[in-house]
Parts: structure tokens; sequence; C-alpha cells
């Protein structure tokens, strides 16, 4: 599924635009999502991602280890 955080879920949104005379229209609001390269020293290979910059924070925070295991067990990668 495309505009999907492989590491977090996290995917579109539907809000409005609000016009200074308060007419709304429909607008959708997507993730920041980039492709990136992360090192698995123990596979001693690169994994090639497409997260959010809440996944990547999460990286961060658990390391790309912990992420590719719940990746696998979950069977996206």
């Amino acid at each position: 599924m495309s505009r999907v955080c492989q590491v977090t879920g996290k995917g579109p949104m539907v809000g409005n635009n609000v016009s200074h005379a308060n007419n709304k229209t429909k607008r959708r609001f997507l993730p920041n999502l980039q492709y990136r390269r992360f090192w698995i020293e123990a596979e001693n290979r690169w994994v090639r991602l497409r997260v959010s910059n809440a996944g990547l924070r999460l990286i961060d925070k658990v390391g790309i280890e912990s992420v590719v295991a719940d990746l696998r067990q979950r069977g996206e990668i």
C-alpha cells in the first residue's frame, strides 16, 4: 500500500481546508514519508524502508534490529 509508513503504519488522514470566510473543502494530510537505508550489522547488509519521521524516531529509540524483527514477524519484509 502506498503512502503508509512501514514501521508505524501511519497513513493519510482526511480533514478540511478552512478559508477566512470559514468555507470548508476536503483535503488530505499526508504523512512525512522518506525512503531510508539502514545498515543491519548482524546480517551485513542494507535494508531499505519507507518510514515517517515518527518511524525514524522509533528506530533511533529501540534500534533497527528490533524494528526489522517486528516487521518480519508481521510479514512486511
